[in-house]
């Protein structure tokens, strides 16, 4: 939000009050409080009438430093996000001239006096090495009365030269954010648009640091865009608390970001694997869908999961929880022939009631949907005639929305997608009497979390697993998380991918899209190229709206194309597995925006079309018919298909089939590889392939655990590397099971071990 017409006036109707010098600065028990008035306090006189803003600052993890700014500090708050803690970790200090709060590496600084100055830096302060990561200067911490709008209070964190900003959630538009305005505000307003279904209220740049504003309803981003030198955030009301998060390398920010808003779920092996949809409008009963399954393996196309999508209740009852029985009159005996068929089932919900549905009289004479200010249910048509509001702020309602999924898990569901949580009114009252603005980011994040809470005690801790579409912070807990409503064509492939890095950058350690795009029906070469993009992504299914996505309905090459890349991604399960536990451990996501890997390199600081996987994988997807260009950063790259070493450190421009894209393995990886390629979930320790790739010479331990959670541990020595290897079979290197101590000599870039 704009609160100024240029650098030197403000906009008709606003009335600013900006801390204008730190009055006086206190010491408490690992805090510091600093009284800031509006103007620089020259008599006594100059205490009345006054408005001032308390800021205090505290610590709740090791490097990061937590900063509260208070007009009054009466105000009610309600629900907000769910944060961790270990305090203990500051030191304070004050002189007569500043205080200091320090956590870690970081160090937050309050200088006494006028002009105001908060700055935060990094290193030993008078070391030489200390370095200024930002600071709020003059005119940067503000209350702000609107008129006919209310008040709002502002902070400003100064730009540096080359400073570039990313995250703020699941945004389609270019990955860097400068220059942008950003509303933090769920909306389902698909992927071709300014809008997200997955905002986050958290941003890091390429200066070691990273902002968390805690503020679970609308929060207002000018980066760059109204001061040009500087992020400003804005939020309704009477405070602001935000988080300023040390690195200072973009993993670390993460993992102490995900240290404070919880880290992602571990999930199961056997979710990583192809899914297949119903599709949302197609006509489909139980041989239908059988028809699809045997044609998969059929063409020997191997399935993991198959979903059902809306129609499987009946129209206008959504969510009733029942099966159609016009369509499926036997599910139980239909989900157990699916278990028959070694594979898992998932169906839509939302969190809506449609009117003719008997639950939507069951729930409101209970009390359960969210209601009016009058007291009347809050209904509207837009999704299902008359649909009402699950309140996930009432626990009876929540326990009763549960139930109704406990019945499905009884019947033989796996998991659930969890669609919509973005369309939430703010003419309403909760159960619990959050206020509707507060509630409507944060009301997807009770809904996912009933939803996991039921999969994780029916399934147990890491068989949890939902394909959810809307989130805020914290939701990165409950994966796994879809891009949304894309459209079938190359372009909407390209903003697809931006949405999941700037969510990457988020926080969220998973994530999957529709292939081939949602709206329309691709052509067959848009379906080629986003199925190989699609099972190269963490998780991947293929969905459309009001079309089949079985391969074999575009063309035989298609078929081919499917059957290639998913048996691929079957090969690199010990890989991908091992890379998802990186996630739940570290926060550090599976799919990888560049930056992540090669910080510090200028030509990767603005690449939005290409990814790492894992640490080792560069995937470069090919949004035209055939060619590409990307980014090698420096170092040996191998080409995957074809073992082909190339020197990075520059572009590339490149022509590929549908069978291909560019797949690049970085310099000194190891790849675990699996002996199968018909499912995800088996012991990798069986065949267990490992594909040494040129590095310099010294040791690489390489860790395989199986979805049982069984370890296996090897080390990797590297000899007489030559540098001018063309390939991964021209140098030696031995093999040590660390288990066992056994040692394997072997050459080629392969080890088979089980």
């Amino acid at each position: 939000m704009k609160f100024t017409d240029g650098f030197w006036m403000l906009r008709d109707g606003v009335t600013p009050v900006y801390a204008q010098e730190a009055y006086d600065v206190c010491a408490g028990d690992g805090t510091l409080t600093v009284t800031a008035p509006g103007k620089v306090i020259e008599r006594r006189g100059d205490t009345l009438n006054r408005p001032t803003l308390t800021v205090t600052l505290s610590s709740p993890l090791a490097n990061v430093v937590r900063v509260r700014v208070d007009h009054w500090q009466g105000a009610r708050e309600g629900r907000g996000f769910e944060l961790r803690a270990e305090p203990g970790h500051a030191s304070v200090s004050v002189d007569d001239e500043s205080g200091m709060l320090r956590s870690g590496d970081l160090s937050a600084t309050v200088r006494r006096g006028a002009p105001w100055s908060l700055t935060f830096s990094a290193g030993e302060p008078g070391s030489g090495e200390e370095r200024v990561l930002t600071a709020s200067g003059a005119k940067s911490l503000g209350y702000l009365t609107v008129a006919g709008d209310g008040p709002y209070v502002h902070e400003q964190l100064s730009l540096g030269v080359g400073e570039l900003v990313y995250g703020l959630g699941e945004r389609f538009g270019p990955l860097v954010k400068n220059g942008q305005v950003v509303d933090v505000w769920n909306a389902d307003g698909g992927t071709s648009s300014e809008q997200a279904y997955k905002n986050v209220p958290f941003y890091l740049t390429n200066r070691g640091y990273g902002v968390f504003v805690n503020h679970p309803g609308h929060v207002s981003y000018e980066v760059g865009s109204e001061t040009v030198e500087r992020v400003q955030f804005s939020v309704a009301g009477e405070s602001l608390e935000y988080f300023l998060i040390y690195g200072p390398s973009p993993k670390q920010i993460l993992e102490r970001y995900t240290a404070l808003t919880g880290r992602p779920a571990s999930v199961p092996a056997w979710s990583y694997g192809l899914w297949l949809s119903t599709s949302f409008t197609t006509s489909y009963d139980e041989e239908t869908v059988n028809s699809f399954i045997d044609g998969m393996a059929e063409r020997d196309l191997p399935l993991s999961v198959f979903h059902f999508d809306c129609f499987w209740m009946r129209e206008f009852n959504w969510c009733d929880f029942e099966w159609d029985p016009r369509t499926f009159p036997d599910p139980e005996g239909m989900l157990a022939r699916l278990h028959g068929k070694d594979l898992r089932v998932c169906v839509w919900l939302n969190p809506y009631i449609g009117q003719r549905s008997p639950l939507f009289a069951e729930a409101a004479a209970a009390g359960y949907l969210v209601k009016r200010p009058n007291g009347d249910v809050w209904q509207w048509d837009m999704w299902q005639a008359g649909m009402g509001l699950v309140d996930f702020t009432n626990p009876e309602a929540t326990r009763w929305f549960q139930e109704k999924l406990r019945h499905l898990v009884a019947q033989g569901v796996d998991c659930f997608k969890t669609d919509f949580g973005e369309r939430i009114p703010l003419e309403v009252e909760y159960f619990d009497g959050t206020s509707p603005e507060r509630m409507h980011n944060l009301y997807t994040q009770l809904y996912n979390e009933a939803v996991f809470e039921v999969l994780e005690e029916a399934r147990g801790e890491g068989e949890a697993v939902l394909f959810a579409r809307s989130a805020t912070t914290g939701g990165q807990r409950l994966p796994v998380h879809w891009g949304g409503d894309n459209t079938s064509s190359y372009e909407s492939m390209a903003e697809t991918l931006r949405g999941g890095l700037s969510l990457a950058f988020s926080g969220f350690g998973f994530w999957s899209h529709d292939i081939g795009g949602f709206e329309g029906t691709p052509d067959p070469g848009v379906f080629k190229r986003w199925t190989a993009f699609g099972l190269l992504s963490s998780h991947s299914r293929l969905h459309g709206s009001d079309s089949v996505r079985v391969p074999w309905a575009f063309d035989e090459e298609a078929v081919e194309v499917t059957r290639r890349f998913t048996k691929l991604k079957l090969r690199l399960m010990p890989y991908l597995f091992a890379a998802g536990g990186e996630a739940h451990a570290h926060g550090t996501p599976l799919m990888r925006p560049i930056q992540l890997e090669f910080p510090g390199d200028p030509a990767v600081e603005y690449l939005d079309r290409q990814y790492m996987l894992g640490s080792d994988l560069l995937v470069a997807p090919v949004f035209s018919p055939s060619e590409v260009s990307f980014y090698l950063p420096a170092g040996r790259w191998t080409e995957f298909f074809s073992g082909r070493v190339v020197e990075g450190g520059r572009w590339l421009h490149e022509s590929h089939g549908f069978d291909s894209l560019p797949l690049y393995v970085r310099e000194g990886a190891v790849l675990p590889l699996s002996a199968r390629e018909d499912r995800p979930d088996h012991d990798y320790r069986e065949g267990l392939t490992l594909a040494v790739y040129p590095g310099e010479d010294g040791e690489r331990s390489v860790t395989v655990t199986t979805p049982e959670g069984a370890v296996a541990e090897y080390t990797v020595v590297r000899s007489g590397d030559a540098l001018g290897a063309t390939g991964p079979g021209e140098y030696p290197f031995r093999l040590v099971d660390v288990a066992t101590g056994r040692e394997v000599v072997a050459s080629g870039g392969r080890a088979s071990i089980g």
